[in-house]
């Protein structure tokens, strides 16, 4: 049974570092939220270490700059895994071939193809047209606001062709200011469920987790398991994950299941517990917002 906590400062003592979830919890795709920020803030000067753990799946320097922009300032972490890193390894690795079928942002995520560094030897990736792909690298929806619905022609041709999809942000939808987009995590569910193969590298997948306890060993703050916490507002993604990773979690109830838990400032109890057994989730603590 969850337990229902007033500030991250009530736990905070119990833990070392926090994986924390960026979007719906530490900004809103707009703006930042002030009471996180500060709560991030506190956490680090009780000697917490954080590392912001988020399905975008652009590299973690684009991660940084966008942030910043959103007024998310540098004193509040420490280090930045992203899904988009973690699935560009795989990528120059070759395990979605060296012609890809791309999709996703022309103007924001060209930062994906450029090789990693930890990658010896990447694969030379050439973006081509479906009829000469051998694999898809998604990084969301075209139009993020089109049903998914419009790439089963796309989708039912490439899985003709046995071509496995690379879904480098798994989420389903997120929130732009108050406006619900859909996410890379969309489009693979459904090549997923018209029979295609999915790759996925975002929470609540194991190799995001991986990535994340590598950046703690390169900053030196390394921890065991019993001493992260893992804070987010995805279900299916941040509370799975962590469930996944036997690590506790601390969920935000004010994000993406405000309306279901009915959070204003805090959730309805009764409607949380109703919310968490739907759903068969179980976090460890949970909160309206970071704060």
């Amino acid at each position: 049974m969850t337990q229902i906590i007033a500030a991250l400062s009530e736990i905070s003592d119990r833990y070392d570092a926090a994986f924390v979830d960026l979007w719906g919890c530490v900004h809103d795709g707009v703006e930042a939220h002030p009471e996180a920020v500060e709560a991030l803030r506190a956490f680090r000067a009780k000697g917490g270490t954080v590392v912001l753990l988020t399905n975008a799946p652009r590299p973690r320097a684009d991660v940084k700059r966008q942030i910043a922009g959103f007024g998310v300032p540098e004193d509040a972490w420490d280090t930045i895994a992203t899904s988009g890193d973690s699935a560009r390894v795989a990528m120059f690795q070759g395990a979605i071939g060296s012609k890809v079928l791309f999709m996703g942002n022309q103007a924001t995520d060209n930062g994906f193809f450029t090789p990693p560094h930890v990658v010896e030897n990447p694969v030379a990736i050439e973006k081509v047209a479906l009829e000469q792909a051998e694999g898809i690298a998604c990084l969301g929806p075209d139009d993020p606001q089109a049903d998914p619905e419009v790439n089963r022609p796309v989708f039912l041709y490439a899985k003709q062709k046995g071509l496995k999809l690379l879904c480098a942000n798994p989420d389903i939808v997120v929130d732009r200011g108050g406006v619900r987009e859909w996410c890379a995590g969309a489009l693979a569910r459904l090549y997923t469920e018209m029979g295609g193969e999915s790759l996925y590298f975002g929470k609540p997948h194991p190799p995001i987790y991986d990535l994340a306890r590598r950046r703690l060993s390169e900053i030196g703050k390394l921890c065991p398991d019993s001493r992260i916490l893992a804070i987010g507002d995805g279900a299916h993604t941040d509370i799975d994950g962590a469930m996944g990773e036997d690590i506790d979690s601390l969920f935000i109830t004010g994000g993406l299941a405000a309306a279901e838990t009915k959070t204003v400032h805090q959730p309805d109890p009764a409607e949380l517990t109703a919310y968490l057994e739907r759903e068969m989730v179980n976090p460890t603590y949970s909160i309206g917002f970071l704060r």
